[in-house]
């Protein structure tokens, strides 16, 4: 199928003068794998997101990027379970900008995957491929992404690209060539999955370089590669993704568990210390990030 790979019209370089955007902050409280055995810290029921959300949105972030789960803690794609949390975040953020999980992991059927768009979410996660984690595979088949991409559209929600490796990042330049994508996106790019690109600058560099001009570009680390990811996207410009869905410890050793409100607070302080600023969620809703439907 071609064009395989649809060239940028300009090229970035690493620590270029996008540096003085706003940071935006996409905050992930919960993912689909911590457990209350793994830590207490990960908010599992409607209350426990809501709050500890609520509580992240009064510190400063721009986007929540959310998952739910069944009264027994596994993930849910159950939109009823999803619509508890986003009333309430409605309700107590009212300008967040709030992406509601299409994951697969554990639901292959397009039909639950994609029943929360039907809620009218600001955004939802669109993974732009296939790949393996260290103990489970996330499918997305061309199909699956095309209909979930366009059901998107169809109700007004922005995709949340979600990039793991250049494959993804050239699959959504593509969708962009064919319409499926269309206008500024937001690109979440994920170092440090066992099958995917590091957090080096080398990585990151071919990352962000592949990014059409103009989008909006996060960077996110997995485990220990976290804060690393964070330093580097503040000190280039891009957006950061924090939260316990990455990472649940607080310090690279593992020996000291973190919480959200933690890792809000640590790039809050990270922020002023380089003396930047954050985006305001309006300010990205107001980019065209907010459901008009909402």
């Amino acid at each position: 199928m071609k064009p395989q790979h649809i060239p940028n019209t300009e090229r970035k370089v690493l620590f270029s003068s996008s540096s003085a955007k706003p940071i935006i902050i996409n905050f992930c409280p919960t993912g689909m794998v911590p457990t209350k055995a793994m830590t207490p810290h990960v908010p599992i029921s409607v209350n426990e997101i809501v709050e500890q959300t609520h509580e992240a949105y009064e510190l400063g972030v721009t986007i929540a990027h959310l998952h739910a789960r069944d009264e027994n803690g596994v993930p849910t794609s159950d939109p009823k379970t999803y619509e508890q949390i986003l009333s309430g975040l409605r309700k107590h953020c009212p300008q967040l900008v709030t992406c509601l999980s299409t994951s697969g992991r554990n639901t292959p059927e397009f039909e639950k995957r994609s029943a929360v768009i039907e809620l009218a979410p600001d955004m939802c996660s669109l993974t732009l491929g296939s790949l393996n984690f260290v103990q489970q595979a996330s499918v997305n088949s061309p199909e699956m992404i095309v209909r979930l991409a366009s059901k998107m559209k169809d109700y007004g929600v922005k995709p949340e690209l979600e990039c793991f490796n250049l494959g993804m990042i050239n699959y959504g330049k593509y969708l962009l060539h064919k319409g499926v994508l269309e206008g500024s996106c937001y690109w979440n790019l994920l170092f440090g999955n066992i099958n995917g690109y590091q957090s080096s600058l080398s990585h990151i560099a071919a990352a962000t370089t592949e990014v059409p001009e103009g989008h909006h570009i996060a960077l996110g680390g997995l485990g220990r590669q976290q804060l690393a990811a964070n330093v580097t996207a503040i000190a280039q410009g891009y957006g950061v993704r924090i939260g316990l869905e990455d990472n649940i410890h607080q310090t690279g050793d593992k020996k000291t568990l973190g919480t959200n409100i933690g890792q809000v607070k640590r790039i809050h302080a990270l922020l002023d210390a380089s003396q930047r600023e954050w985006m305001r969620p309006e300010t990205f809703g107001d980019l065209g990030f907010y459901n008009p439907n909402r």
